[in-house]
């Protein structure tokens, strides 16, 4: 049997934004027609955040204390074996629509390489399909060829307002793109070029769209979807200053994110948007998800029709959330919840039919989605990969001693601007946080700063800070040992695993076996 792969990466998609998992608003039928043939895994998340951190997470199996991506613009460490490295030592030829956020390492890179005129390119080894290069704009230049003129500032074409650009900044109107010429519908046409192009062959596509990332500027047809009137506001403190009260990283957040960073034509802190702006915020970013929605099913009528779904595994999942106005702050960013939990969901063509349409509970983390896909595949794990294949719940198991907890980190350094150093009078290396949070607890570890304690339990939202409360710190200590044990058991262990004795041996499950001259050993020494 031919063996394909789809991975569906979307960008900035909350986990609890699925019609499926039971959101009172949110439209994704197609998404619900998928999990139908899978598995949907409700709490699962990221590593990290923003997307060149996440998506280092993603595409190496490994958290950010392994990968150092720390932020967008981060080099990533050439010696780290990805996703489609991994994936051309077993015989394919990886192929991308999207993009990666990836910035490559400078000590195998030319100072004047023009990957660096940007905080993150494309990851070498995939054979690119469409993408948003900076350098060629190839997006933007077909838009050019369906009639839009195409401002100096390109971005500026999600604005409602363009050309007119009108001082009022309103959120109401939608894009002045229509959907049939939109990123997402751009994308999936050239995935859709690629799947039928290579029908009948072993295949492997990473399917990248860009929304719902903002601009939150959503087209008409899939806008008026949502009334804002109707749509639940944010889960926040009654105000900013109130919010700011529970830790100085959540004021600095508060202090510096923009409007402007998220839609076009606006400006000012986005801790002072008031709720009826934040619920058509919400109608925009739900609009932009049911377009997502929308393209997929494009992608499923093809795989059915051509028969392609039977010998195809399909991972859909993102590479971060969105506070989306919860906790008065917008973006990804920060220690809440909603910026780590996203969807994902598994269709193994050779699953157990039980399991079928079930949702399964177990903590799962992006670090297992390279080594499903390998093991899918009949490939070695790498040693360096932080977290373990989903196919046993595939078959209804699940797997003995598997993760009680999540871990995610957040890194708040500017390397280009001191002041965040400056104001808590910290040093760059400092400017760090870690979670480890378990059904019950969420622990948040800093570097410089106060810890966090949430009992999630009594309050799911994470509004009361336990840490100082004497009452609770045999919890905190007990979360605290947890996470340095689970940073310790994952330190970097690419050649752990490697031992010179009469030779070179490797440990294989409980085995040591030697390591023979026809053995590969590639770079990352898996």
């Amino acid at each position: 049997m031919n063996k394909s792969v789809l991975l569906i990466v979307v960008d900035q998609w909350r986990g609890d934004s699925l019609q499926h998992l039971g959101h009172p608003e949110v439209k994704t039928p197609n998404v619900s027609r998928l999990a139908a043939r899978g598995i949907t895994f409700r709490n699962h998340y990221c590593q990290a955040v923003p997307c060149g951190p996440a998506r280092a997470s993603l595409l190496t199996g490994t958290y950010l204390m392994t990968h150092r991506v720390t932020r967008n613009g981060t080099p990533l460490d050439a010696m780290l074996t990805t996703l489609p490295r991994a994936l051309r030592r077993a015989g394919y030829d990886p192929a991308l629509t999207g993009y990666t956020t990836t910035t490559p390492d400078p000590r195998f890179t030319a100072a004047g390489d023009p990957r660096y005129e940007t905080h993150g390119d494309l990851m070498d080894d995939w054979r690119v399909i469409r993408s948003f290069a900076p350098q060629k704009d190839p997006y933007f230049s077909w838009l050019r060829s369906h009639g839009y003129a195409i401002p100096e500032t390109q971005e500026d074409l999600w604005n409602p307002e363009y050309p007119k650009r009108g001082p009022d900044g309103r959120l109401d109107l939608p894009s002045p793109i229509d959907s049939a010429q939109s990123d997402t519908a751009w994308f999936t046409d050239g995935a859709l070029e690629y799947i039928r192009h290579a029908k009948g062959q072993p295949w492997f596509l990473h399917y990248g769209l860009y929304r719902p990332h903002p601009p939150f500027c959503a087209s008409e047809e899939f806008l008026r979807l949502y009334d804002p009137a109707t749509l639940r506001g944010p889960v926040r403190a009654a105000s900013r200053k109130e919010e700011a009260e529970q830790h100085p990283l959540l004021k600095l957040l508060l202090d510096r994110i923009d409007q402007a960073m998220f839609m076009e034509n606006r400006s000012g802190p986005a801790a002072e948007l008031e709720e009826v702006e934040v619920r058509q915020i919400r109608a925009h970013y739900y609009g932009l998800i049911s377009e997502v929605d929308h393209n997929l099913g494009r992608i499923l009528d093809e795989l059915e029709q051509s028969g392609e779904i039977d010998n195809t595994l399909i991972v859909f999942t993102c590479d971060h959330g969105e506070q989306l106005g919860n906790h008065h702050l917008l973006g990804k960013t920060g220690y809440f919840s909603d910026s780590y939990h996203i969807p994902l969901i598994v269709c193994d063509p050779g699953a157990d039919p039980a399991t079928r349409g079930s949702v399964v509970e177990a903590f799962t983390e992006s670090v297992d989605v390279m080594p499903t896909i390998l093991d899918w595949l009949g490939q070695a794990v790498p040693r360096q990969c932080d977290g373990h294949s989903l196919l046993p719940f595939c078959q209804g198991r699940h797997p003995e001693g598997w993760r009680q907890g999540v871990h995610y980190e957040f890194d708040f350094r500017e390397v280009l601007d001191p002041s965040v150093e400056a104001r808590f009078g910290i040093e760059m290396d400092d400017c760090c946080l870690a979670v480890y949070q378990t059904a019950r607890w969420k622990y948040v570890h800093f570097a410089a700063l106060p810890p966090l304690l949430f009992d999630l339990e009594n309050d799911p939202d994470e509004f009361d800070n336990l840490a100082d409360d004497p009452a609770f710190a045999e919890y905190l200590a007990e979360m605290a040992q947890r996470m340095l044990s689970l940073r310790l058991a994952h330190a970097n262990r690419s050649l752990t695993g490697y031992f010179a004795s009469g030779g070179l041996h490797r440990r294989e499950g409980r085995t040591a076996v030697p390591v023979t001259a026809t053995d590969s050993l590639p770079r990352a020494a898996e």
